[in-house]
């Protein structure tokens, strides 16, 4: 009995560690493209309908700010890899109690694991720097989280992290000058040593649209859509930029080797431009957000390094899916989308939309599921088949 009790625990693990892609070493990101699924709007498609289009453009990171249910629901069995967000509003309670960081992670993670993949888990998203109520808590809210992933033995599988503005950045011209500000220093320093420790990657927002809108007259534009341009030249480095978002991740790669975390990797967890803006956003087109994000995606599939890190490949998550209507500020604010709210193209990179029947879009999903658990669970049996007749013979 205590050999079939033991052969039982195996399997249990076996299951689980091969629904989680079958690595006991944290993975939230596959490949180098990912993007951001907001759904600040009353108008976008369905969850369902979102798995089918993510699928069909073969996008397997997806980002969102919070952790809906509907959302993970509609994740589970699909193969995506998701990393979910725990929304600013939520960092003081993640701060002041464990329970409470337990709990939230028992019903909005571990519940839904391992059907659906969830790779991560974000803690807030551009605290330092913005919310300065938020500075002193963001570091107990993220050890929380990550004692409750401990507690349900998830550690390598999910990994925790939180994701920066370049407000956190100083003198990031040349991008090997760069710092961060001294009035977040007190606080980031202490979350890079624990993100060092449990080996998260220091995730950044990065723009180069709100650059070059910030100033236009001494930037070029074909420097920030990664056309043809003579781009800079860092004296201090001896490096050569020929576009704006290289430089502004060599910039946080900078800042973290001046604060002694040389070894970090940097994500871009959001980057994008905007295709319609007000009367004084002039840079918001269809034309220059069609030239951002197809060439963006060239470059990422490139899988290469910055000039200052060549050998770490760059990995970015696209803002966003769809153009939001109910996000608040300037014009530009709610049309990031690659796709308009009917599921249709913005503009056209390579990428279809949705079809336009709502009935064969859903089929296609469960064609999708329906592929995706023949084929593993296939292995599943095959491996444990192999197990099991190791297990007789002994």
């Amino acid at each position: 009995m205590k050999s079939w009790r033991f052969f039982y625990r195996f399997l249990r693990v076996f299951f689980i560690v091969f629904a989680m892609n079958g690595s006991l070493t944290v993975q939230a990101f596959t490949g180098t493209y990912g993007i951001n699924y907001g759904r600040i709007a009353d108008n976008i498609p369905s969850p369902d309908e979102v798995v089918t289009l993510l699928r069909a453009l073969k996008i397997k990171n997806v980002r969102i700010y919070d952790a809906d249910h509907s959302v993970l629901e509609a994740f589970s069995g699909t193969g995506l890899e998701i990393v979910v967000g725990v929304p600013n509003g939520n960092l003081k309670d993640m701060n002041a109690s464990e329970d409470h960081a337990l709990s939230w992670v028992k019903e909005n993670v571990q519940s839904f694991l391992p059907d659906t993949h969830i790779r991560g888990i974000a803690v807030g998203n551009e605290v330092l720097g913005g919310d300065q109520e938020l500075w002193g808590v963001l570091l107990g809210a993220v050890k929380n989280v990550h004692k409750a992933l401990e507690k349900f033995h998830l550690t390598d599988l999910i990994q925790v992290s939180t994701a920066h503005s370049q407000a956190v950045l100083s003198n990031s011209y040349p991008p090997s000058s760069c710092i961060f500000n001294q009035n977040i220093v007190q606080y980031m320093k202490p979350l890079l040593e624990f993100f060092s420790e449990i080996h998260s990657p220091f995730c950044l927002n990065a723009y180069p649209f709100l650059d070059y809108m910030g100033d236009p007259a001494n930037i070029d534009i074909n420097y920030a859509l990664f056309q043809s341009t003579q781009g800079i030249y860092d004296t201090k480095a001896k490096l050569h930029y020929d576009n704006m978002l290289d430089a502004q991740i060599d910039a946080a790669y900078a800042a973290l080797e001046n604060s002694g975390f040389k070894k970090m990797e940097v994500i871009i967890t959001e980057t994008g431009w905007a295709s319609r803006g007000d009367e004084n956003e002039a840079a918001a087109t269809s034309t220059n957000a069609r030239t951002y994000n197809y060439n963006l995606r060239k470059r990422l599939a490139k899988k290469k390094g910055t000039p200052l890190r060549p050998k770490n490949v760059v990995k970015a998550y696209i803002f966003a899916v769809f153009n939001e209507n109910l996000k608040p500020g300037p014009t530009s604010e709610r049309n990031f989308g690659l796709f308009k709210a009917d599921g249709s193209i913005s503009y056209d990179i390579g990428f279809k939309g949705l079809k336009s029947s709502a009935t064969s879009s859903i089929l296609s999903l469960k064609k999708i599921r329906a592929q995706d658990w023949s084929a593993s669970y296939s292995l599943v049996f095959t491996a444990c088949a192999a197990v099991l007749l190791l297990f007789l013979r002994l």
